[in-house]
């Protein structure tokens, strides 16, 4: 079997997983398969999750995750799975909206078939996403940091009583770094001579 075969079948499987048949028509359940009929907002909308309010989505933890007892989750498990459950509800309803055809019989099979063949693939999109979020606001936190330096020392700068302060440390600098001066030019200028400790007397 040659590599492209190889690949062909790999793709095929991957098709199998992300799609679903009704009376010979393909229905994707991987939402990301639609994304050329994506506006941007959409995009955004399927892509960032806390779109929903977590009423709905509390509501809905049982339905794609009925195995799991959620108060023995902690925190960080259970904020990534409720954004899973949050990509299953999203990914629904663009399936509804692309495919208004489909019966309620059929949207339950779509459901189903989501809920064995995407949990993991939902759970790793959510994590790199809280990735990202995580290292976009710590850019975003150290930018404001320095930008409130800056701010407080152009504030302090421009104070008249700073203005008053300044002036005669500057002076005193001025003075400071003059009279270092004079004294290294003094001891440049007149070297001490160096007598020998012995000396040969010529007899």
């Amino acid at each position: 079997m040659t590599v492209a075969q190889q690949q062909d079948i790999q793709l095929d499987r991957r098709l199998q997983q992300d799609s679903i048949q009704f009376a010979g028509k393909t229905v994707y359940i991987n939402p990301f398969l639609y994304w050329r009929r994506f506006d941007s907002n959409t995009d955004r909308w399927l892509r960032e999750p806390g779109q929903l309010g977590e009423d709905q989505i509390s509501l809905n933890r049982g339905r794609f995750y009925p195995e799991v007892d959620w108060a023995l989750l902690d925190e960080s498990q259970r904020d990534v799975k409720d954004a899973a459950v949050e990509m299953f509800l999203k990914s629904l309803e663009l399936i509804g909206t692309f495919h208004p055809e489909l019966t309620a019989g059929q949207l339950l099979e779509v459901e189903r078939k989501m809920a064995v063949t995407k949990k993991q693939s939902f759970e790793r999109w959510v994590e790199k996403s809280f990735r990202r979020r995580f290292k976009q606001e710590s850019r975003e936190r150290k930018r404001f940091a320095r930008e409130r330096f800056w701010r407080s020392w152009r504030e302090w700068f421009s104070l008249e009583t700073t203005h008053h302060a300044v002036g005669p440390m500057v002076a005193l600098l001025v003075l400071a770094g003059f009279g270092g001066w004079s004294m290294g030019m003094s001891q440049t200028s007149c070297p001490t001579l160096l007598i020998p400790s012995e000396q040969t007397v010529v007899r």
